[in-house]
């Protein structure tokens, strides 16, 4: 494999778009909000969880890439800190919770697309194939050809919502009034939802971490890149969701037909068609950044030789692992049929999972390697740390707590994620069956 110094680097502005969609990507999957919160709820829920839930996981990455600024991210931290097998259950859980993710945006991006085509619902399945595997090729090509794009649509999901900002302020100068806030009225399995929903739109900080050594200085472009789009995401969700309630429209119908009704309202079928586009470049931007995220975890997997070595070949022209980007589509391609609640559940219980597994190794460092050079390092001292992971330790068990309080239906995609946890003891097993047989 050749030295990463003669690789094409992304730049921090390229890293600040990629990292906005891997994260975010626009509001776009918030529109269940206020049904599951309720109006007066949903702001509420909006501002707190992100700082119950992101920011102990943007410090916990960024003391962690400050030490370890390298390919593979969150799953070489866990694997020095803790050992190979627990190395070994974080990549394992990541690649699973990403297959989920990953079905979800070419699902949206039909649905958003059928505001102009009504029928393509009926097509689903060849347009969501169509976009995996055109996101697979964009990826072989490399980083920076992901960095462009996605800057480009950035520009074109941020532009429909300022115009939708800028007409609803001056349609209601004078009656900007926000909701006074109160969970009061909202049953405990809605506000399990609520969480869920916006723990979704919030996830995935340590994703952008993966290629850290494809990023032009590291520690300080990470820091600086994080920080803004943190808040490029918080004050674009505050500001759509009130939008969205100074409009009037029904949570109902916010729930069904999304950011576009609500531009509809607001400045007329132009604007609902700005944002159904906006919805549409979301969709693909996220997609394309979370695929070039998790497919550097199977590569550097495998040259532990804890999956097939064959994941770690290279493209010969491009130096991207194209053989775990296609394996990567291929999976994907498989679970496209699921609904958006299944697999948003499913999607974050993993992805808890594998979080807790990072905040556990920046304690045992912490203790372990008090004097390793941290450019980056949270102000806490050990008992401090302690209590920053509890926090988002207790909104993740709320929101569990709330599915499983839920209905049936509910049940069945949490039941599946725990199925999903379990699995990487099994694949464990098996891995040291193999190596065990081998000698």
């Amino acid at each position: 494999m050749p030295s990463t110094q003669y690789l094409k680097k992304i730049r921090p502005v390229q890293l600040i778009a990629v990292i906005f969609f891997t994260v975010s990507g626009g509001p776009y999957g918030l529109e269940p909000l206020l049904e599951y919160a309720g109006q007066h709820g949903a702001l509420l829920v909006l501002l707190i969880t992100p700082i119950l839930w992101d920011v102990p996981a943007i410090f916990t990455v960024l003391e962690l890439n400050s030490m370890m600024p390298v390919t593979g991210g969150y799953y070489k931290w866990v694997k020095y800190a803790l050992g190979t097998r627990w190395g070994f259950f974080e990549g394992w859980w990541t690649w699973l919770y990403t297959f989920v993710d990953l079905a979800i945006y070419p699902v949206l991006f039909v649905e958003y697309a059928s505001f102009f085509f009504p029928h393509l619902r009926d097509y689903k399945v060849p347009v969501c194939l169509a976009i995996i595997w055109a996101s697979a090729g964009l990826n072989i090509l490399g980083i920076v050809p992901v960095g462009k794009v996605s800057l480009v649509l950035g520009v074109a999901v941020l532009t429909p919502i300022l115009i939708l900002f800028g007409l609803a302020f001056y349609h209601h100068t004078g009656e900007l009034t926000i909701q006074s806030p109160s969970l009061k009225g909202v049953a405990f399995p809605s506000l399990g939802m609520a969480l869920y929903t916006v723990m979704w739109n919030c996830l995935g900080w340590d994703n952008t971490t993966t290629y850290a050594e494809e990023v032009e200085k590291p520690v300080r472009s990470y820091l600086v890149s994080m920080f803004i789009a943190f808040a490029l995401v918080i004050v674009i969700y505050f500001l759509v969701i009130w939008v969205a309630q100074l409009s009037g429209i029904s949570p109902a119908v916010l729930a069904e037909k999304g950011f576009p009704a609500v531009g509809e309202i607001i400045g007329g079928q132009w604007l609902g068609a700005l944002l159904a586009l906006g919805g549409m470049a979301s969709t693909l931007g996220i997609y394309a950044a979370v695929l070039l995220s998790v497919s550097r975890v199977p590569q550097v997997m495998s040259e532990d030789s804890l999956l097939p070595a064959r994941l770690n070949k290279l493209h010969s022209r491009f130096q991207t692992p194209y053989v775990s980007i296609i394996i990567c589509s291929v999976i994907v391609s498989l679970m496209i049929l699921w609904t958006f609640a299944d697999l948003l559940i499913i999607d974050v219980t993993v992805y808890g999972a594998g979080l807790s597994l990072e905040y556990i190794a920046l304690i045992k460092l912490r203790i372990s390697e008090p004097d390793t050079i941290r450019p980056f390092r949270i102000p806490l001292n050990i008992a401090g740390l302690c209590i920053l992971c509890v926090l988002p330790a207790s909104v993740y068990f709320v929101a569990l707590s709330g599915a499983f309080s839920s209905s049936a239906e509910t049940i069945k995609p949490v039941l599946f994620a725990i199925g999903a946890l379990m699995s990487a003891e099994v694949a464990w097993r098996l891995l040291v069956l193999r190596k065990l047989s081998a000698h």
